[in-house]
């Protein structure tokens, strides 16, 4: 006979945590719909645009990056692999961003195609971090607080 338990309640994100998780991915998103517009186009409006946009990810992300390193070391997270992950995703989601810039410093001409392809792989990390960091935190002592 197999014994059923119940599932583990999860408990929200912090609201400070969930304000600046909430920025990142609209503004590489809209980097990457100013690189696509650039690349149709070619006015270097859109690359600068592309550009104050992703200064805005990085410097949002470099909070949500500080708030996930702070979660691994947590008590409440040893043991489980979840702010592992979601570490990792926003750091790789903060380097892409960081190459990005750095691409989208060169001459307007010069950026395509990497800007728009960097810009698409930080819109993608960017959601995937969103993802995992808005689906809650998994209780192990089943108590309510944030992370």
């Amino acid at each position: 006979m197999v014994a059923l338990s119940a599932p583990v309640p999860l408990r929200p994100i912090h609201p400070l945590h969930a304000i600046l998780l909430s920025f990142p991915f609209p503004l590489f998103l809209g980097t990457l719909a100013s690189d696509i517009a650039y690349a149709r186009s070619f006015q270097i409006q859109w690359a600068n645009f592309a550009q104050w946009l992703n200064a805005g990810g990085l410097l949002v992300g470099a909070f949500v990056l500080l708030w996930a390193l702070i979660g691994l070391f947590r008590r409440r997270a040893r043991g489980n692999r979840r702010p592992v992950v979601y570490f990792v995703l926003v750091l790789a989601m903060w380097a892409a961003g960081l190459v990005n810039a750095l691409v989208h410093a060169k001459d307007a001409f010069a950026v395509m195609p990497e800007g728009l392809w960097l810009s698409a792989l930080a819109a993608i990390l960017a959601l995937a971090a969103s993802w995992l960091g808005f689906g809650g935190v998994r209780r192990a002592d089943g108590t309510g607080g944030w992370t």
